[in-house]
């Protein structure tokens, strides 16, 4: 609906305009009133009407006055009609002057208003379009209200307009995704420097290639093939040339995504869907620089996991440091990507998955995975818009640094680890605890964990966790008068005559005679 303001210093006249015609049924609404030019002025600027329709002759502003005001401060600027009992052509010409729409005499004729609105409608639509425009580019609001479908049939001439494209052609959705480089300088690219890119390699670069901006590093371009192709320039051809512009001028390297050519423009919505779908084949169709929609849609593609199998070597042979071995997995996990036919929600999964499971395993370790320095690069790869030689070169990075760290904290566990572990056996002597208990909970291996000890604290962990809970059980039977299944029991001991007989192994007599010594009993 177009807002209409309606401005005459008498208020029948007011009433039996809101009431000569249905302006409902015209795509019209009387959104206010005003008695005079002044009190209009200050209603312009408040609800932004996009039509005005007042009388010329009124106190304190007259309306010619009012539009030189509107005109003249260029804060807001609707459109006029004049209504005028004064058959006076000086007021016509000084009011054409100031860009008024129309001048209606007095009394005003239905016919003749219902069908100057009808021809205004088109204008205002194609005015309302144009406002939010920059310079000659139309803004990513228009374009997006095309590629998404949300006008209606009535609208269709006046976004065409705003466009300067012709409603009738062969029209291409166009994709451009600029992937991340370290050639490029960091800066982004702005949606008129791809345009300006687009209209060097048309054969018409004085037409206007309109561009939509869908994301960081993702433009939409919509093509009209007539305008943009010679004669004798095959299309194939032309957006090669198109691709190696953008790449050049961009310094970055850049996929095209041709969608399916439609003849109407207000059908470019099918051709924008059918592009974004192309970009689901990036890594299926690995090497291509323009990827077309009709020839890739309908073929298979992958969206399942990685094989397990795959995924659980690849992080053993991470954890063993093993370079030779874990870039062949590498190797092997992307050629699976391209022969598979990978989704790249697949391909993200996959990496996710591997990125989960490496900081578990440092967590583990009692690590920290901030310390990585490709962690943050690897969590938003799909923000750069990778490719698939970019992305397993930045995988082979953050899982050379992860492998490395990992090494880091097994040589601080090899040498600081075991004094925590004797701590933990003195702290927890009472439970049922072994050497393969102790080793799994320190993540080491039980035979290099007894060998460790040995060689550390010169005897052997279940000789040093005997003498431990002996020593306790002696300083029980000498401040205690605790039974001896309730010494055991205390100290870590699960039998009680398997606690006497290690305690007289130990101490060459049993609990009891020790105690019975203590107590001076024979």
């Amino acid at each position: 609906m177009y807002k209409v303001l309606l401005v005459d210093d008498e208020i029948f006249v007011r009433k039996g305009l809101k009431n000569l015609i249905d302006w409902e049924s015209l795509g019209y609404e009387i959104c206010d009133e005003a008695g005079n030019g002044q009190e209009a002025l200050e209603k312009i600027q408040l609800i932004k009407p996009d039509l005005v329709i007042a009388d010329i002759r009124m106190p304190v502003l007259d309306g010619l006055g009012l539009i030189q005001k509107v005109t003249e401060e260029g804060a807001y600027s609707p459109t006029f009609i004049i209504v005028s009992g004064y058959h006076d052509f000086q007021y016509a010409q000084r009011a054409l002057r100031y860009g008024v729409h129309d001048y209606i005499l007095k009394p005003i004729d239905e016919e003749e208003l219902e069908t100057t609105l009808k021809a205004l409608s088109g204008t205002l639509g194609l005015k309302k379009l144009a406002t939010i425009a920059s310079d000659s580019l139309v803004t990513d609001s228009i374009v997006e209200t095309l590629v998404q479908g949300q006008f209606s049939e009535a609208d269709n001439a006046a976004l065409c307009a705003a466009l300067q494209m012709p409603e009738f052609s062969s029209f291409d959705y166009v994709l451009v995704e600029l992937h991340a480089s370290a050639q490029s300088n960091g800066t982004e690219w702005q949606a008129k420097e791809l345009a300006a890119v687009a209209q060097s390699v048309s054969a018409s670069p004085s037409s206007k290639i309109p561009v939509y901006e869908q994301a960081n590093g993702l433009f939409g371009l919509l093509i009209d093939q007539r305008s943009f192709l010679s004669p004798e320039t095959r299309l194939e051809s032309a957006y090669n040339s198109l691709h190696a512009a953008v790449t050049k001028t961009s310094g970055r390297p850049a996929t095209l995504y041709i969608g399916k050519t439609v003849e109407r423009l207000q059908e470019m919505y099918a051709s924008y869907r059918s592009a974004n779908e192309a970009m689901s084949y990036k890594y299926a169709e690995q090497g291509s620089s323009v990827i077309y929609a009709n020839q890739v849609q309908g073929t298979p593609l992958y969206y399942f996991d990685v094989d397990s199998e795959l995924y659980g070597r690849l992080l053993e042979r991470l954890e063993e440091n093993n370079v030779e071995l874990y870039e062949q997995d590498i190797e092997l996990l992307f050629r699976q990507f391209v022969e598979k036919r990978f989704a790249p929600n697949a391909v993200a999964n996959t990496i996710t998955r591997f990125v989960i499971g490496i900081i578990n395993i440092i967590r583990k370790m009692e690590g920290d995975e901030k310390g990585l320095s490709k962690l943050p690069l690897i969590m938003d790869w799909q923000g750069s818009h990778s490719r698939l030689q970019d992305l397993k070169g930045l995988f082979t990075d953050f899982l050379r640094e992860a492998s490395a760290y990992l090494a880091e904290l097994r040589n601080e566990q090899s040498k600081g680890g075991i004094e925590r572990i004797k701590k933990y056996i003195e702290a927890n002597y009472t439970e049922n605890i072994s050497l393969k208990s102790i080793a799994g909970k320190f993540y080491m291996n039980s035979v290099y964990l007894g060998q460790l000890f040995r060689k550390t604290y010169g005897t052997y962990f279940n000789d040093f966790l005997l003498q431990i809970r002996i020593g306790e059980a002696k300083k029980l039977l000498r401040q205690t008068d605790f039974r001896m299944y309730e010494i055991a029991e205390k100290v870590g001991f699960q039998n009680a005559d398997y606690f006497v007989t290690q305690f007289e192994k130990l101490e060459k007599v049993t609990p009891t005679d020790y105690r019975n010594k203590l107590l001076g009993k024979k």
